[in-house]
């Protein structure tokens, strides 16, 4: 069997001139968002590679009803949602506190947490703009090529609850996530296909709050159920979330056991290892004989 991922043209193209005898599964994170040009030149190979997979995987439900590609009548019956998860043992088990001293944060003081690269649809803007409604630290980890914009944002609103922490290490990054109060994922476009911090935060059993685009994020934070969700570009609404996660601290627990939970049940590398174990079985039941007797 092979198993590929998509969006990577480069394999599509071995693939259709190499023509493997064996059963092929495809793992498909993203639609092509931005590059609409690109997509329009790759759409006819894109169909063709896809109309050889045995199976095809949407890393959420809400991705393969929404998703164009995937919501064609020649892909539905041969789409399966496996989510995208972590195997809690690739972590470090204990945090670098230095992080939590060098940004300033008292040992018990809560702050609200985002980490990632620093992109045009992480909403940041967005997050910026509340955290001057917000009673709590904000601390913005990683670096891209939004930072200077976004520092600068921070400077004109005259705020000092914004912490830009730079490239952090794992160990840095797992203080962070066991102290912060939440994770806050305010990515506004599809580009954001799915969300692997919140996966971090389920891991971790911090609550989130998101935006609803449309894609996996809101699949991994149940709204309700393990955190907020909110409309994506409205500075009020996710302060407002922010703020009743600080004041409401059973309900932030709450919200965090029951993201725990969902890790353990979906995201964990026990749960994924079931769920690809039983579509390898199944591909290859399903796809040896046909090819045997061709």
């Amino acid at each position: 069997m092979i198993h590929y991922h998509f969006p990577w043209p480069f394999a599509d193209l071995m693939h259709l001139v190499v023509r493997p005898k064996v059963p092929t599964v495809m793992t498909y994170h993203s639609d092509i968002v931005r590059q609409r040009w690109l997509g329009r030149v790759y759409a006819p190979l894109m169909h063709r590679m896809l109309g050889a997979m045995s199976a095809v995987v949407a890393t959420s439900p809400a991705y393969a009803r929404s998703s164009p590609v995937l919501a064609d009548a020649s892909l539905r019956e041969r789409v399966r949602v496996i989510p995208l998860g972590i195997n809690e043992r690739s972590y470090p088990c204990d945090g670098d506190e230095g992080v939590r001293r060098r940004l300033g944060l008292g040992e018990a003081e809560p702050f609200f947490l985002f980490i990632g690269v620093l992109r045009y649809y992480k909403g940041l803007h967005t997050l910026v703009q509340a955290a001057a409604s917000v009673r709590a630290r904000v601390v913005i980890a990683g670096s891209g090529p939004e930072e200077a914009a976004l520092k600068a944002q921070a400077q004109q609103l005259g705020l000092m609850n914004v912490d830009f922490a730079g490239q952090v290490t794992d160990a840095e990054k797992v203080a962070l996530l066991k102290g912060c109060r939440a994770m806050v994922l305010p990515s506004h476009l599809r580009s954001e296909a799915y969300g692997m911090v919140l996966v971090e935060a389920t891991m971790f059993g911090k609550p989130m709050i998101s935006c609803e685009i449309g894609t996996g994020t809101s699949y991994v934070n149940a709204d309700g159920e393990t955190g907020i969700v909110v409309p994506p570009e409205c500075p009020a609404e996710l302060a407002r979330a922010m703020n009743r996660l600080l004041e409401d601290e059973p309900l932030a627990q709450r919200y965090g056991n029951a993201a725990r939970l969902r890790y353990e049940q979906l995201f964990s590398g026990e749960a994924l290892g079931s769920a690809y174990g039983a579509l390898y079985r199944d591909v290859m039941t399903t796809s040896l004989p046909s090819r045997r007797g061709s």
